[in-house]
């Protein structure tokens, strides 16, 4: 109780994700492959991070533990304050559907549909309809108000995965994961799928988590972390791709 005799109550907290002392292993006994070593991060909202190492180093692990498309070893995975191996598995589905935004490297668009509608698709999986305010938000801010009519097939690369980007972020997620979103993008369709979500986090306030090889890609980030067999050696704000690519050459020497 406060002075004044009313409930104090928590400050809410800056974490959209973060992992506490976490284990993966792959297979187990003198075979087992320890993919996460002992890993600590916190990633807070409203920041854009990029994950980067080395090929099988555990960034694209990191991610799917952070995201709850994997479980660990041991340790404590949370997005926000519920720690992730406490759910069920119908309340881990719920969680992932309600809370987080998904964009992969293959845009995973249903191609009988339109734009509009593989936007909507999850949020209409989950018996909701998205704010109708918010959605011509997204939308406006992806550019794809003469696209929406379009299905998968008549849309360019670069605005396939713009709709995917939609469709992340059209329920108002706490978290958006992407894997390695603009690997399949030309260089211009990836600088234009990378402004709108580093655009995500300035003007809607989203909080964004790439996984990439690319130092480009990496730039539009606020903060990069650097993985190397399975801990995180290295962390590095306001980058840029030199400042990137001499990081990543440090670690592959």
């Amino acid at each position: 109780m406060t002075r004044s005799g009313t409930v104090a109550t928590a400050p809410p907290t800056i974490s959209a994700a973060r992992a506490v002392d976490v284990v993966k292993l792959y297979g187990t006994g003198h075979t087992a492959v320890r993919a996460l070593d002992h890993v600590d991060v916190e990633l807070r909202r409203g920041e854009f991070t990029a994950i980067m190492g080395p090929s099988g180093s555990g960034k694209s692990t990191l991610m799917h533990c952070l995201a709850g498309l994997d479980t660990v070893s041991s340790g404590s995975v949370f997005i926000g304050d519920v720690e992730l191996r406490s759910l069920s598995d119908k309340k881990m589905t719920a969680l992932r559907r309600d809370r987080i935004g998904f964009v992969f490297q293959s845009f995973n668009l249903v191609p009988t549909l339109t734009a509009l509608e593989n936007i909507t698709l999850p949020t209409a999986i989950a018996g909701r309809r998205p704010d109708p305010q918010w959605l011509d938000t997204v939308i406006d801010t992806l550019g794809l108000r003469d696209r929406l009519s379009h299905r998968p097939g008549e849309l360019s690369g670069g605005q396939q995965q713009r709709v995917a980007v939609g469709r992340a972020l059209a329920g108002r997620p706490e978290i958006v994961f992407g894997d390695e979103p603009t690997g399949n993008l030309d260089s211009r369709s990836s600088n234009e799928v990378l402004t709108i979500l580093r655009t995500s986090v300035d003007r809607l306030q989203q909080t964004v988590v790439v996984v990439t090889h690319d130092p480009h890609a990496a730039s539009y980030a606020d903060r990069v972390l650097f993985l190397a067999d399975g801990r995180i050696v290295d962390e590095l704000r306001a980058p840029t791709a030199d400042t990137v690519l001499d990081r990543m050459k440090g670690l592959e020497q």
